[in-house]
């Protein structure tokens, strides 16, 4: 077993599928080395449509080295209107160049302003705005530089071990379809900082102190000397008008939260969690997605380690069906018993159906069997129970199911100039992370995949 980097062990994940040595690199020397564009599933009237029927105004931003939460700051600001009413419908990485739509609630204009490092094409209008997960998922064009001179022959080898863990036949194609635990990836947690997870699990436990100060303080060694001197200043006193002058301006969050503990009046442990409401609502919400992630990381890399498959079911496992869409329904569930288990492994064999593990949450019916350990041991490592996950505001999580194996057609080429570079190209259904998929290949400390 080829064990993972210490940096991912933190977020739960504790292994590689392939034994072989990676090609190494690096990715995003250049911003076009990461190229997203969302594979849309939004259908809009037209842009004259009647804004009392379809208020909401849908456009389609091409960002180059632009985070969205800032990208969607900047919009707001220039149109002089609150952020919250820009909706989207996943969170993109920042260094590359990425292809999504968005969209305005209650907005009359058909026109839009200009905004630096941004693309906008004004689609239409819909009923509803955008919501995250309305899109199908994303195509990848992405360069690896920088790798091993047998970086070719090493990426044939670690294909191989990924079409047979996903249960496909190998071949000598130049496109192959291989599959890798669906575990969530180092963005969900941080990657300098890796301390999203640690927040949620404070929220989830009530321990809202403990939230706001593992948010605030816990400083990396990967951080610039400013910040970890902010951070440090920050647990040695819970001085918050200190820490705002100490802070540097783009840790925006950081501030926010500083400015929300000297100006509310709440008192005792409410006072953090009314803190923790001064950054934007789907920060909030994940907060508690992280923790979901890192218990479902755990599980998968747990699973992993008993040898247990990743394409079909044991006895006790949880299957999803697909829905009208092609996704995973956590609506379609079936519990898989010991006679049914051939049954349902054909389903699966065909692509109709996937085995599932949970994201916990308040309404979680955790699996039976050896899969319903791991499930109970994760929660156990962590001292929480579904239930906890019932919360105040943004914070509360029902919980859902996701599928435990990631299948990609994925082409591998010899970028054209430069011999020691690769080019992968490959699709991804949403709320999947690309760098699950190449961390396989490159086998290299997060910080160098950022």
């Amino acid at each position: 077993m080829y064990r993972s980097q210490p940096a991912e062990r933190l977020t739960g994940i504790e292994t590689y599928v392939s034994s072989t040595d990676g090609i190494g690199g690096r990715l995003r020397d250049r911003v076009s080395d990461f190229q997203v564009r969302e594979r849309e599933a939004i259908d809009p009237q037209s842009v004259d449509a009647d804004t009392g029927s379809y208020p909401a105004l849908v456009f389609r931003a091409t960002l180059r080295n632009r985070d969205t939460n800032g990208f969607v700051n900047e919009l707001a600001s220039r149109l002089g209107i609150s952020r919250e009413r820009v909706t989207w419908s996943g969170t993109k990485d920042k260094r590359a160049i990425t292809t999504q739509l968005f969209s305005i609630r209650d907005f009359e204009q058909n026109t839009l302003p200009s905004v630096s490092g941004a693309e906008l094409e004004i689609v239409g209008r819909t009923g509803r705005p955008v919501l995250y997960g309305d899109h199908r998922g994303n195509d990848f064009e992405i360069v690896v530089r920088g790798v091993h001179p047998d970086a070719t022959d090493r990426a044939a080898a670690i294909t191989t071990a990924l079409q047979q863990f996903g249960g496909e036949e190998t071949d000598a194609g130049s496109e192959t379809t291989v599959g890798v635990p669906n575990f969530f990836g180092p963005q969900r947690f941080g990657t300098i900082r890796p301390v999203t997870h640690e927040v949620g699990l404070a929220i989830v436990r009530g321990d809202w102190e403990q939230a706001v100060m593992t948010y605030l303080g816990n400083p990396s060694e990967d951080e610039p000397t400013e910040t970890q001197a902010a951070r440090e200043y920050v647990e040695r006193t819970h001085d918050w008008e200190g820490a705002i002058e100490r802070f540097p301006t783009h840790l925006r969050h950081e501030r926010a939260i500083a400015h929300r503990l000297i100006e509310t009046d709440v008192t005792g442990p409410d006072r953090f969690r009314a803190a923790l409401t001064a950054v934007p609502t789907n920060l909030q919400t994940l907060f508690v997605h992280a923790a979901q992630s890192y218990l479902f990381n755990r599980m998968l890399s747990q699973r992993f380690e008993r040898g247990l498959p990743f394409d079909r079911p044991v006895a006790g496992d949880v299957v999803c069906f697909l829905d009208d869409a092609g996704r995973p329904d956590p609506a379609q569930c079936q519990r898989v018993t010991a006679s049914r288990t051939e049954t349902i492994a054909r389903h699966c064999d065909r692509g109709r159906a996937f085995v599932t593990a949970p994201l916990i949450g308040s309404d979680t019916e955790l699996s039976d069997g050896e899969q319903g350990e791991i499930e109970r041991d994760a929660l156990d490592a962590v001292d929480l129970t579904p239930s906890a996950f019932e919360l105040p505001g943004a914070f509360d999580s029902t919980g859902t199911r996701r599928p435990i194996l990631l299948r990609t057609d994925l082409s591998i080429e010899a970028e054209q100039t430069d011999e020691q570079a690769l080019a992968f190209s490959f699709s991804l259904p949403n709320g999947a992370y690309a760098t699950v998929l190449l961390r396989e290949y490159m086998k290299v400390p997060p910080s160098e995949m950022e």
